[in-house]
C-alpha cells in the first residue's frame, strides 16, 4: 500500500473515530455546557476547549483543563493506533466539534478569533 493511500485510510479512520469521541469529550458536564451557552467557554479548531471571556472562575478553568488533558490523551492514543499525529487527530476532532457546536456558542477559527456560531 502506498504511503499516500495509507495516510488517506488513516485520516478516514481518524475522522470516524473523532466523530465517536467528539460527543463525550465534554458532554455530561453541566457546568461546561452552561459555560458554552453563556459564551464563557468555546470549542477551538485545534480540538480543545478554550476560555472565551474573562468570566471563568478557577473551578471552571480547572474543568476545562481537565477535559483538555483527557482529550490530549485520547488524541495521543488514537494517533498511535492510526499512524497519524496527535495534531492531526485533534484537528479533525476540532472541526467535528465546531460543526456540532450549537447556535450562539463560540468557536475559535483558523485566525485564532472567537466567533459566535
Amino acid at each position: 500500500m502506498s504511503t499516500f493511500l495509507r495516510t488517506l485510510v488513516a485520516l478516514v479512520f481518524v475522522a470516524s473515530a473523532a466523530s465517536l469521541m467528539a460527543s463525550p469529550a465534554s458532554a455530561g458536564d453541566p457546568k461546561i455546557e452552561a459555560a458554552k451557552e453563556q459564551g464563557v467557554v468555546g470549542e477551538r479548531i485545534d480540538g480543545y476547549l478554550g476560555i472565551v471571556s474573562g468570566g471563568a472562575d478557577a473551578s471552571l478553568m480547572r474543568r476545562v483543563q481537565d477535559i483538555n488533558n483527557k482529550r490530549r490523551a485520547a488524541y495521543d492514543d488514537l494517533a498511535k493506533d492510526t499512524g497519524t499525529t496527535p495534531e492531526q487527530v485533534a484537528r479533525v476532532t476540532g472541526e467535528k466539534l465546531i460543526s456540532q457546536a450549537g447556535r450562539g456558542e463560540y468557536i475559535m477559527d483558523e485566525s485564532g478569533s472567537w466567533k459566535k456560531k
